[in-house]
């Protein structure tokens, strides 16, 4: 399948990028809230369904195949005009208040330790999972609601003209939290600890099976993979470093492994403070860690005087700057942050996602920073730092 020449000349960013080379300038993307999208269209004045990715020409996007253990329609257990409550393929029952961000997780059917156990999984082969359209939690329930989602390789197929497109897979942690509940991760793995570990490996395996499937499926129209993994919160891990490495880290490995064998990079996306395991990223091969959570005491600049060259990162901008300061304020935190590109290896984006409390000129103003000073050669004026090179 053709590409343009503008989507060329974002791969040749995205690998100078990520190989830790200084391309024309630094990528630049994200992802957005359903809520942000609504807002930006209105205050810009733009038509119903503009999108973003080609409105800014932004330079990569990720796509989403279905990954429920269970492939199955949503079961709707309750439905008003302002919210739904249904059951989804990982067997949790939640619930979208179509006016809150993110919806709540109200009960998980696998409850006890016996029926983690003899939990099955689906094949991850499943055909279903990639080109036939249906209900998925992943894709289907967040910031949005959404029903009957798109077959996956369409998405991939229409994207990969202009765009550098990756797909995605949970490991482990993102699929047992689905499964089970977190407050249960947590508890389970104190008190059954190899139980938990068990399981653990069995769902490396499906997270692998879906790798190796979606690779499969696009046909090489894919150029990279995002690897979901959230195994923090602001302060810490949810569990310990040990733990991590023994049950967790093997599953990324695989991961990071099945990837660069078909030549596909891989950016971690992983929330909270990770610093205990950051250099655990490193050793197993990630490309680059996302979002770099600024709540959690993250800072991209600081993360590059640790580890310089060894890792590239993105993300890291203040969404909460981004979306109470002033333009001085931006402009500092974007010119300081561009710090962390030179030499290559920084990806600008959101320290998560655009949230809906980020005005469209705030956001405007970022890109159009971004893109006059994150031209190389770099020229941070007042806000050079000549000790990150």
């Amino acid at each position: 399948m053709d590409r343009s020449a503008g989507c060329r000349a974002k791969l040749d960013r995205m690998d100078r990028t990520l190989h830790h080379r200084e391309a024309d300038r630094v990528p630049l993307s994200d992802f957005f809230w359903g809520s942000f999208i609504e807002r930006w269209r209105k205050e810009l004045g733009l038509p119903a369904g503009t999108d973003i990715y080609k409105y800014y020409d932004l330079d990569w996007i990720v796509t989403v195949p279905n990954m429920d253990p269970h492939i199955r329609a949503f079961e709707t257990l309750e439905e008003t005009a302002e919210h739904v409550i249904v059951r989804t393929g990982f067997e949790a029952v939640i619930r979208k208040n179509f006016a809150d961000p993110m919806p709540a997780f109200l009960a998980f059917d696998t409850d006890t330790v016996e029926k983690m156990k003899a939990f099955r999984f689906d094949e991850p082969g499943d055909g279903r999972r990639y080109f036939a359209a249906g209900d998925n939690q992943i894709a289907g329930v967040g910031d949005g609601f959404a029903r009957d989602s798109p077959p996956w390789v369409e998405t991939v197929r229409s994207l990969h003209p202009w765009i550098p497109v990756y797909g995605s897979v949970c490991e482990a942690q993102e699929m047992l939290w689905r499964i089970v509940g977190l407050e249960n991760v947590m508890l389970w793995i104190g008190l059954h600890p190899d139980e938990v570990g068990r399981f653990v490996e069995r769902l490396g395996e499906f997270a692998l099976g879906i790798a190796k499937a979606q690779i499969r499926a696009a046909g090489g129209l894919l150029d990279g993979l995002v690897i979901w993994g959230d195994v923090a919160y602001r302060k810490n891990l949810f569990f310990s470093p040990e733990y991590w490495r023994k049950h967790f880290k093997p599953v990324v490995k695989a991961l990071v492994d099945e990837c660069h064998a078909h030549g596909l990079p891989v950016i971690y996306h992983g929330c909270g403070n990770v610093r205990p395991i950051f250099g655990d990223f490193i050793e197993v091969g990630v490309d680059a860690y996302n979002p770099l959570e600024a709540k959690a005491g993250l800072d991209v600049v600081e993360l590059r005087r640790q580890y310089g060259h060894k890792i590239a990162f993105c993300g890291n901008m203040d969404v909460l700057t981004w979306a109470h300061g002033s333009e001085e304020e931006l402009r500092r935190a974007v010119l300081t942050k561009l710090n962390a590109a030179k030499g290559g290896g920084f990806i600008f984006q959101s320290d998560h996602s655009v949230p809906g409390n980020v005005s469209a000129r705030n956001y405007e103003y970022v890109v159009n920073l971004v893109r006059e000073y994150g031209r190389y050669p770099l020229r941070l004026g007042e806000y050079d730092l000549p000790d990150i090179v």
